[in-house]
C-alpha cells in the first residue's frame, strides 16, 4: 500500500495519483483538505516502531501495510469546512494537522518522498553550497551581503557578470544584475542578498529517485528557463545522459541532503565543466517528464512500492 498526501489542486498529486493508477498499485490518497474530518489518523511510536492505522469511511489501512509515501508540503488559503470557526482558528487547526502528517512521514521506516526534515538544507542557500561542494561539484563565486560597497566591488571583480536570488528556500526568479539595478543597492541594508558570478553554459536538471538519474537539457535565452516564456524567450527540452562522475556526485547530493527524490540544478560549461546550483528537496517533475518523455513518476511509483527494478 503506498500513501499519498497532499490535495488535489496540486498537479504533482494528480500526476503521481494518476501513474499509480495506472500501473495498477494500490494507494490511498489521504486529502489534507478533508483532514481531520473524512480521514482519521491514530499513531504511537514505541520501541522504536510506529503502530497506526488510517481510516476514513470506506476503508482503514494499518501503518504497517504502507510500503512507501509520497507527499507534498504545499502552502493552501481554504475554508476550514467547519461553521463557526474563524480565520485564525482555522490557520491554527491547518497548522496542527500538518504537524501530525510531517511527524508521522519523518517516523515512518518505510520509503518517504521526502521527508520534511531532508528540506531543511534547502533552507539556506549558502549551507547548501557547501554540502554541493563536499560532494565533488563546482559551485559558481557567490558573495551574500547587506553592504552596497562589496556588492559593487563584487560586480565589478566578475566582470560586470552577476546575477542575484533570495538566500531562503522560497522560490525566486533568479535575475541579471544590470546597471539600472546599481542604484537600488543601498536597499540591501535591509535584505541580505545572495549574488553569483554568472557562469555561461547550458542548464541540465537532473532528478535523482534512488540510484537512478535523469537528466533534461534546457536551453533558453532566459537567465531563469523556468520563466522563459514570461520573458518572452523560448525554451527547448531534450533528454540527455551525463557524464558517470558527475551522476554519482548527484546520487552523493541526494543522499548527503537525505532525499530519496530530488531535483538538481546543473550548468555545463563550453570547456566541460559541471556547475551545481541548487538540490530541490520537492522537485516539481512534471514538466520534465512531459517534455521528454522521461519516466520519473514511474520510476518513483515502484520506489515506494518496493520493486526491486526501482
Amino acid at each position: 500500500m503506498i500513501l499519498v498526501s497532499g490535495i488535489l489542486g496540486d498537479g504533482m498529486i494528480e500526476l503521481m495519483c494518476a501513474r499509480l493508477e495506472h500501473m495498477g498499485y494500490e494507494y490511498l490518497f489521504l486529502d489534507e483538505l478533508r483532514f481531520p474530518g473524512h480521514f482519521d489518523l491514530t499513531w504511537q511510536v514505541s520501541a522504536g516502531a510506529v503502530s497506526g492505522y488510517i481510516s476514513t469511511p470506506e476503508r482503514q489501512v494499518d501503518l504497517d501495510q504502507i510500503t512507501g509515501v509520497y507527499v507534498r508540503y504545499v502552502q493552501y488559503h481554504g475554508e476550514t469546512g467547519r461553521e463557526g470557526i474563524s480565520e485564525r482558528e482555522g490557520e491554527l487547526i491547518k497548522s496542527e494537522r500538518q504537524a501530525v502528517l510531517l511527524q508521522l512521514c519523518n517516523a515512518l521506516p518505510c520509503v518517504v518522498v521526502n521527508r520534511a526534515q531532508a528540506s531543511t538544507s534547502n533552507d539556506s542557500k549558502m549551507y547548501q553550497q557547501f554540502m554541493i561542494r563536499a560532494c565533488g561539484l563546482l559551485t559558481p563565486r557567490t558573495l551574500v551581503t547587506t553592504v552596497p560597497d562589496e556588492a559593487m566591488a563584487f560586480y565589478e571583480r566578475c566582470g560586470r557578470k552577476v546575477i542575484f536570488k533570495s538566500l531562503s528556500g522560497v522560490r525566486s526568479i533568479v535575475r541579471r544584475l544590470e546597471p539600472r539595478d546599481l542604484p537600488r543597492f543601498p536597499l540591501l541594508e535591509n535584505c541580505p542578498t545572495q549574488f553569483q558570478e554568472v557562469v555561461e553554459g547550458v542548464d541540465i536538471r537532473v532528478h535523482t529517485v534512488g540510484e537512478r538519474i535523469f537528466a533534461t537539457e534546457m536551453r533558453s535565452a532566459a537567465s531563469d528557463y523556468r520563466y522563459a516564456a514570461r520573458s518572452g524567450e523560448a525554451l527547448t527540452a531534450r533528454e540527455i545522459e551525463i557524464p558517470p562522475d558527475v551522476a554519482a556526485s548527484c546520487i552523493r547530493l541526494a543522499k548527503a541532503c537525505g532525499l530519496t527524490v530530488a531535483g538538481i540544478d546543473l550548468r555545463h560549461t563550453p570547456d566541460g565543466r559541471y556547475y551545481c546550483f541548487e538540490a530541490n528537496p520537492s522537485p516539481g517533475f512534471i514538466f520534465y517528464e512531459r517534455a521528454t518523455g522521461q519516466p520519473i513518476s514511474e520510476a518513483i511509483a515502484r520506489l515506494l512500492r518496493g520493486s526491486v527494478e526501482a
